[in-house]
């Protein structure tokens, strides 16, 4: 699991190698995610945005930006978590993805970001 903490918010991600699909005559390797938000701040908070950068071991980078995840916007309280499963494909056999989310503090109204950590992607379990 990696793990960061950003204005008092902590995102924590665990990984998932689900195999390969066949898309428009590729092999692509699918990868799971499972991202846990928690407010560990004084103050209520939204999540608006989200923004990936998803690096495939080929070296193709892709971006992805939009409102909310999974076609929400949490808000949390303090103490409280969110936590979604989404899903990546990759050509490669390995790769990353780091981000960040645009929050909004629902009291002042000040927009602020939290970094997504960067993670690996990988069909091949790493030994430690």
């Amino acid at each position: 699991m990696v793990q960061q903490i950003t204005n008092g918010i902590k995102i924590s991600i665990n990984t998932k190698c689900n195999g390969t699909i066949v898309k428009n005559h590729n092999v692509l390797n699918a990868f799971s995610y499972f991202v846990t938000i928690q407010n560990e701040s004084e103050q209520v908070v939204q999540l608006l945005e989200r923004f990936w950068e998803i690096s495939d071991a080929l070296n193709d980078k892709e971006f992805v930006a939009g409102e909310g995840v999974v076609g929400q916007k949490p808000t949390l309280k303090p103490n409280e978590q969110y936590t979604y499963r989404s899903n990546c494909f990759l050509l490669g056999d390995a790769g990353s993805m780091k981000g960040t989310f645009k929050m909004i503090d629902k009291k002042t109204n000040l927009l602020f970001q939290v970094i997504i950590p960067s993670f690996q992607l990988t069909t091949i379990p790493l030994l430690n």
